[in-house]
């Protein structure tokens, strides 16, 4: 039995009709609900705020609005929603935009069905997925973003006090620096998945921080990816 009660909404946008039905099917006869699909990126703002879904199949290529777009104005009015975007694209420039804008993974679309439905469910618990060969190249990014100095809140601003983690938090936090998958974290440490996910919650509610990218950039800044 799912540890999940509820099944898991995601919404689909993609402006080819046949390919975004094809997913939305594969996607509801999985267990998924599908709470809206849109093919242009206005619509696909429109209708994920009036949907709510858990998570966004998102395709960057998209009329009116890129892709991109979207997830950065969808994840800024709602942290918690999770996009996996799913394109044909594989280039590099490609791929850090969309990390850069907040999406959670990102697929291509050779992917076969397993691995799109597995990445869906990965990515509900915010779990990082991406096409094999491409978490290097994330990880990269995320250190020399991590590289770069952060923006002060104000002029002057002295940066506060780090909140206290527990030496587990701290742990985790550790391993998600070094690109590991929650599910690969879970396995080095003799945890549950959901325990990984609520250090990580609790860690990011403590340094004020909102989502992967942050956490990454904290941890590098602060040289806990060194061994």
């Amino acid at each position: 039995m799912s540890a999940r009660q509820d099944p898991i909404r995601v919404m689909v946008v993609d402006d080819h009709p046949m390919w975004r039905d094809a997913v939305a099917r594969d996607l509801t006869e999985s267990g998924f609900e599908v709470v809206a699909t849109a093919g242009d990126g206005e619509q696909a703002v429109r209708r994920a705020r009036a949907a709510a879904p858990d998570v966004l199949v998102l395709d960057l290529n998209l009329p009116a609005k890129p892709g991109v777009r979207v997830c950065k104005e969808l994840v800024a009015a709602n942290p918690a929603l999770r996009v996996l975007v799913l394109s044909a694209s594989g280039e590099h420039a490609d791929v850090l935009e969309a990390v850069k804008s907040g999406a959670t993974g990102y697929l291509l679309k050779s992917a076969s069905t397993e691995e799109l439905l597995d990445a869906v469910r990965r990515t509900a618990v915010g779990d990082p997925v991406f096409t094999p060969g491409l978490a290097g190249l994330v990880l990269g990014e995320y250190r020399r973003l991590a590289a770069e100095p952060a923006p002060a809140s104000g002029p002057g601003a002295d940066e506060p006090k780090a909140p206290r983690l527990t030496e587990r938090e701290t742990e985790v936090l550790r391993l998600v620096a070094k690109g590991l998958s929650y599910k690969q974290i879970a396995e080095r440490l003799v945890i549950s998945h959901r325990t990984v996910q609520n250090h990580v919650q609790n860690t990011l509610g403590k340094l004020q921080l909102h989502n992967r990218v942050e956490l990454v950039r904290y941890a590098i800044q602060r040289g806990l990816d060194d061994d």
